[in-house]
């Protein structure tokens, strides 16, 4: 009777696990993470878009593992660009003041660790009144990158 129970309670949760990465939007090409970056740079660039800050996560993984007593390697390279767009941002939040969360806005650009030759770029899908003007933006700007 246990199994039973624990079979009809994993297919209750399984459209939850499925849905457990319905927050993120990535995609895998087939590249150099240098390559890469420059394509989604390009790409925000050809928007008018100036990206704002570059954090390169790999580089502070690799720093601070030691700290934390894990060796453990995630990414070959890992860099999340964050970038705005004033006429976006601007409708975005006359719309919803509260949606001001979701600025600035920001594509990861990561290879993992013995994988150098696949690259992935994703984004957080957006949230609130805005998300589907927002969601455009960084879709389409991806799929300039890797198309």
């Amino acid at each position: 009777m246990p199994r039973i129970a624990l079979s009809a309670l994993l297919l209750l949760c399984a459209p939850l696990l499925a849905a457990a990465d319905d927050w993120r939007a990535s995609e895998a090409v087939q590249g150099s993470f240098a390559d890469t970056r420059d394509a989604v740079v390009t790409a925000i660039e050809n928007r008018g878009l100036v990206i704002n800050a570059s954090s390169h996560i790999s580089d502070m993984l690799d720093r601070t593992g030691s700290d934390l007593g894990t060796s453990r390697r995630i990414y070959e390279k890992a860099e999340i660009l964050e970038f705005c767009s004033a006429a976006l941002s601007r409708q975005m939040m006359e719309t919803n003041p509260h949606d001001i969360v979701n600025c600035p806005f920001s594509i990861a650009i990561y290879t993992l660790a013995g994988q150098p030759a696949t690259t992935w770029v994703g984004y957080r899908r957006q949230a609130g009144q805005s998300a589907a003007a927002i969601e455009k933006m960084l879709a389409d700007i991806v799929a300039e990158a890797l198309h």
